[in-house]
């Protein structure tokens, strides 16, 4: 297989491309193809998949026989279908939604439950455009998300993201009080990882706390918290599993406190700058009204 790289389909990563144009080979064996040096650019064997594409860039490859490689199994109920969406901002090239806590970006395994990308696909069918996810949360993280309306769109969005060009910020509450603008620099998975405390509200024995990533590695804020002693309430994985088990029978929270707060950029087809904010969940606040007497003053100056 021979591609040239155009303005069309340019992904600005090599695993990005090749995901985009091998949309019926499981990513895995996209990687495995990378990894075994199956894959060159411009004549050359690449075994970097963060490897950066240029337009122009030819892209093979060779002695591997597509036909017989396996294919993804069918996405079964991957369909349109009609969601209520908490749209936030909205132009012809992206919107910003607020995802409600729960509810998966894509299908997984077993039974199938409604998904975002299917809620986006029906919406989209209905203002005539293809969603695109350019960034993730997981399941049970609330919050800000970003999603691109064309594949151009994506791919800009897609580099802005990965060349830091997006202030990301979350709001999440922990054990203990950590100090204030405290920077967290400690790599994960091999992987450059930085994040920074930029708020700190104390509350009882935990903490309320904004924020900021300068990187997007995965559970990034919840393993950075866990390993400086500040675990994120209810994270059964990375925390403190006693104090969660307490927090949600005293408070009802059932899930992780870590919400996509804000991100800052500069829209680049506009060229203004562009913020935009996802207030907090019903069941967030409903936890912080508990901490706080219910008085909703604080939280609005702390968001502020």
């Amino acid at each position: 297989m021979r591609i040239e790289v155009t303005k069309e389909n340019h992904y600005r990563r090599l695993d990005k491309f090749l995901r985009n144009r091998l949309k019926e080979i499981p990513l895995s064996v996209v990687y495995k193809l990378i990894r075994k040096g199956k894959v060159y650019v411009n004549g050359r064997r690449v075994r970097d998949p963060g490897f950066d594409l240029e337009e122009g860039d030819v892209v093979e490859i060779k002695y591997v026989n597509l036909d017989n490689l396996p294919r993804r199994a069918e996405k079964k109920g991957l369909t349109p279908i009609p969601m209520k969406l908490n749209i936030l901002y909205e132009n012809e090239h992206y919107l910003a939604l607020n995802k409600p806590p729960g509810v998966a970006i894509h299908p997984g395994k077993g039974v199938h439950v409604a998904t975002l990308i299917e809620g986006l696909l029906y919406y989209g069918r209905e203002k005539d455009f293809e969603p695109f996810l350019v960034h993730r949360l997981d399941k049970d993280t609330s919050g800000l998300l970003i999603v691109a309306k064309n594949r151009e769109a994506a791919r800009i969005l897609s580099n802005m993201f990965r060349e830091r060009r997006v202030e990301k910020e979350y709001i999440t509450l922990v054990k203990g009080h950590p100090e204030n603008n405290l920077k967290i620099i400690v790599p994960l998975d091999g992987q450059e990882a930085i994040s920074e405390i930029v708020a700190v509200k104390p509350l009882k024995n935990l903490s309320l706390l904004r924020v900021r990533i300068y990187t997007g590695r995965k559970h990034q804020i919840r393993r950075h918290l866990a390993q400086i002693g500040f675990p994120v309430i209810g994270d059964n994985t990375y925390g403190d599993r006693q104090l969660n088990r307490e927090i949600r029978k005293k408070y009802g929270l059932k899930r992780i406190f870590l919400h996509s707060y804000r991100m800052n950029f500069i829209d680049p087809w506009f060229e203004e700058e562009r913020e935009i904010k996802a207030p907090l969940t019903s069941d967030l606040r409903d936890v912080l009204e508990f901490l706080k007497e219910r008085s909703d003053e604080w939280l609005e100056k702390f968001l502020s």
